[in-house]
This record gives C-alpha cells, structure tokens and sequence, in this order.
C-alpha cells in the first residue's frame, strides 16, 4: 500500500510518461483513445504510474488502477480530479465509458446507466434521467403505423440527402430524422438543421429531432469526427448503435436507412456493423444506394464543400437544393463560407 501520492497532468509530448500511462492500461486491457484532450496520472514516490484516466470532450475514458494499488481510493481521486477538469472547461454533462465489472463504482459515484456492449463495456452519464428524458421528448412524437429512421449530419443538405430522405419517407408512415447536433463540422449545427428542415418541409411524415449527445457523438462514436484514415474504434459504433435501439424503441422504428459509403472508410465501418447489429434487435437496415450525377459521379456533401472553397457556386447550385443554395448565395453565409475557405481540409465530417 502506498503513503504518498501525487496527481498531476501527462503532457503529450511527454512520450516517457505516455509510455508508462499505456503499460498501466495494458495491463487491465485497455488501449489508449488517438482522440484525447487530457491525460492525467497519479504517481507513487518513485514515479510509477499507478492510476490513469483521460477524456475527449465531456466523456471519461481510459481508466485504470495498477492491481497492486486497488482498494485504497484511488480511481475516486482520479475520476474526481477528471470531472475537476471537465467543470473548468464548462462541461458539466459528463459521460464515461468502463467495463462491466467496473460499472457499479460509477453508479455508486452518481452516474446512470444508458447502454451496455456485448457485456464488456458500459456507457454511463452523470445527469440523473438525462437520456430518459430524452426518450420521453421523442415518444411524444410517435405517431400510428410504421416508422424509420434516418441519421445525419448533412455539412450541407445536398440533393443526396433529399434522396435518401425521399427513399425511407417512401416506405413507412413516419420517418424520424436525426440531425447529428455535434458541433465539430465546418458548418455549425444551427445552419445544419436549418437547411435540412427548409429540404424536407414539403415531406409530411418527415420529423425531424436533434440527435444531442446520444447518436454519433464524440461520447458515444468519436471514431467518426476523425480524419477519414483514422482507424475506427469498433466498440464505440457498437455503443452508438446499442444506444440507438434504446431510442428505436421509444419510437416504435423498425427500419433504419443509410446512403451507401463507397469512399468513407469510418461510415463503411459504422454502416458494416449497423447492419451486423441492427437485425439482432428487430430493426431491419436498409443501404440505399448513392444518388449520381448525369457523369455517374456520386452526389457528396464533400465535393459540395470542395466547390465552396473554392468559390465554385455553379457547382454547389447542381448538387443542392434551392433552399441549401439560396442560403449559401445570400450574404448570411458569409461567415460560414469564410471558414471553410480557410480551411487546410474540406474532408472532415
């Protein structure tokens, strides 16, 4: 049992404390997140690292205690030091991802349970009736006969989406449309969800709902706000769509439609295990495929971004909407055309 302890950050470019953070993680079989915004350690006198933990936005992650050092208190005090942390950079929604056998320490700790993944791993969060409130806001919407869903993050609303939202419209009596909330895109939300209401305002069993921290988040799936050659953490698709059928059946869904991924590696993946784990919860999953061009080139919101910075509206205009390209002309997209001609890369999601 160890006296004295310290608890202190882990620098990244510290590759000697970094290597002694993933042998401790290793040692309970865990692998260090390439998305992380902060890493701290508690330290025995000799500089051994005998607890970690991270997060990534507001989601703790990557905890572990050495075997020698259990019992004592110690994953309190680090978990306490990380919500330390998260509550000065404002975040106060927290979430945490641990294993199963570690899941009662959290409830016990004031976190509430909202999915769990092949019975190793658990996805908690620390606002009592958060994610059922959620629920309760979305069964409000349910509507009689059949419903499917459709997820998106539309950087912008392109002809493709209309598409694949005419599609899945087509085949039930409600569609629920779920715009990823995330603001990490080089469109902010608010004009996101804007320009998909204004598209599909013409669709009556279309309704439309903000995804919030709970469909294809950076809690819940932060594999997705990575570059395009990032490995995807399959776990963290998996979580994602456990937590999607929790929301599928507040809604009664038993379909869900995605667009065909021929060039997105992550959404490829996340698609890949969408229709592996879908079925097993009585939701079918339908790939439809890409709308194209009249030159066979597939309708993407990525070469509608390419088009914007570079100044291309001829482009933008045969790919969009009326309504996404009215916004885009008008002089209120100024500050948003701003940032993405400033951006190094118009790829990210």
């Amino acid at each position: 049992m160890m006296d004295t302890y310290s608890i202190g950050k882990v620098w990244p470019q510290d590759a000697g404390m970094l290597a002694k953070v993933d042998a401790l993680l290793a040692q309970e079989g865990i692998e260090r997140d390439g998305n992380l915004d902060y890493t701290c350690a508690i330290f025995n006198d000799d500089l051994d690292v005998i607890a970690t933990g991270s997060f990534f936005g507001n989601t703790l992650r990557c905890l572990a205690v050495d075997e020698h050092h259990q019992g004592v208190g110690l994953m309190s005090k680090l978990v306490g030091h990380l919500i330390e942390e998260e509550r000065v950079r404002g975040n106060l929604q927290l979430f945490v991802y641990t294993k199963v056998a570690a899941a009662k320490f959290f409830r016990d700790m004031g976190f509430h349970e909202i999915a769990r993944v092949d019975g190793s791993l658990v996805f908690l969060e620390n606002r009592p009736g958060g994610f059922d409130a959620y629920l309760r806001e979305l069964a409000a919407t349910r509507r009689p006969g059949t419903a499917a869903a459709v997820v998106m993050n539309a950087n912008p609303f392109t002809l493709g989406h209309r598409h694949l939202v005419e599609v899945a419209a087509r085949a039930c009596d409600t569609l629920h449309l779920f715009v990823l909330s995330e603001d990490a895109s080089l469109i902010p939300f608010e004009v996101r969800r804007r320009l998909v209401r204004e598209g599909v305002a013409d669709l009556p069993n279309v309704v439309l709902h903000d995804s919030g921290p709970y469909i294809i988040s950076s809690a819940t799936f932060p594999s997705y706000f990575l570059k395009d050659t990032a490995a995807v953490n399959e776990n963290h698709a998996r979580l994602d769509i456990a937590v999607f059928q929790r929301i599928a059946q507040a809604l009664g869904i038993t379909e869900r439609f995605v667009g065909e991924e021929p060039t997105s590696s992550v959404t490829s993946t996340y698609n890949r295990i969408m229709a592996e784990e879908l079925p097993r919860a009585g939701i079918s999953c339908q790939i439809v495929p890409r709308l194209a061009t009249a030159d066979g080139n597939p309708v993407s919101a990525s070469t509608v971004r390419h088009a914007l910075h570079d100044g291309d509206l001829e482009t933008v205009r045969a790919l969009v909407p009326d309504t996404t390209y009215a916004y885009l002309a008008s002089p209120e997209a100024a500050p948003v055309l701003k940032r993405l001609r400033a951006a190094q890369n118009v790829e990210h999601y």
